[in-house]
C-alpha cells in the first residue's frame, strides 16, 4: 500500500524536520514499509519480525547514546527517550500485526485509507510522546552538547559531506 504524497510547497525546514522526526523513530517508518510490502513479500515468522525489529531499535538507540554524547548524570533522562523509542516500536509492531491479519486484496478502497491514517496517527502520536522525552534531555544538555545534537539532526540521513577546505 503506497500512498503519493504530494511536496508542492514543503519548505527545507519542514523537510528537515521530517527527517530528524525520522532520525528518532526509525522503528515506525520500517513498520509501515513492512506493512507496505506485505502484499509482495512472504511474512516472516512474528517472533523473527519482532526480533529483528527490537535489534534495529536497540541499535539506534546506542548510536544515538554515542552520537550525542551522553554524560552520567543524563542517564535517566536518555533512559526515558530509549524507552519512547522502545515504546512507539512495540506500539507500531502490534499495529503492523494487527493489520496483516486482513488480506490487503479484500481492503476496499476507504479502508485503505482507514489503515494508512492509523499508522499516520500511531506515527504522530509517537512522535509526541518521542518529542517530550527528547525536550527534557536536550534542555539538560550544555552549550556544546546542544550545538551537538543539532548537528547529529541536522545531518542526519545526508552522509558523508563533502569538505569545502
Amino acid at each position: 500500500m503506497v500512498h503519493p504524497i504530494r511536496r508542492t510547497g514543503f519548505t527545507l525546514d519542514l523537510t528537515r524536520s521530517v527527517a530528524v522526526a525520522a532520525l528518532l523513530s526509525l522503528p515506525l517508518a520500517a513498520a509501515a514499509l513492512s506493512v507496505a510490502h506485505a502484499q509482495t513479500k512472504p511474512m516472516a515468522p512474528a517472533a523473527t519480525a519482532a526480533d529483528a525489529k527490537g535489534e534495529t531499535v536497540e541499535q539506534r538507540i546506542t548510536q544515538l547514546h554515542s552520537q550525542l554524547k551522553i554524560t552520567p548524570d543524563q542517564e535517566s533522562k536518555w533512559n526515558s527517550v530509549a524507552q519512547a523509542m522502545r515504546d512507539n516500536a512495540a506500539n507500531m509492531d502490534k499495529l503492523v500485526a494487527e493489520k496483516r491479519k486482513q488480506a490487503p486484496q479484500s481492503m476496499t478502497a476507504v479502508e485503505d485509507l482507514q489503515t494508512y491514517q492509523e499508522f499516520a496517527q500511531a506515527h504522530v502520536d509517537g512522535l509526541k510522546n518521542l518529542t517530550s522525552s527528547f525536550k527534557s534531555l536536550y534542555d539538560a544538555m550544555s552549550d556544546q552538547q546542544k550545538k551537538n545534537a543539532d548537528q547529529v539532526f541536522a545531518n542526519f540521513g545526508r552522509g558523508p559531506q563533502p569538505s569545502h577546505g
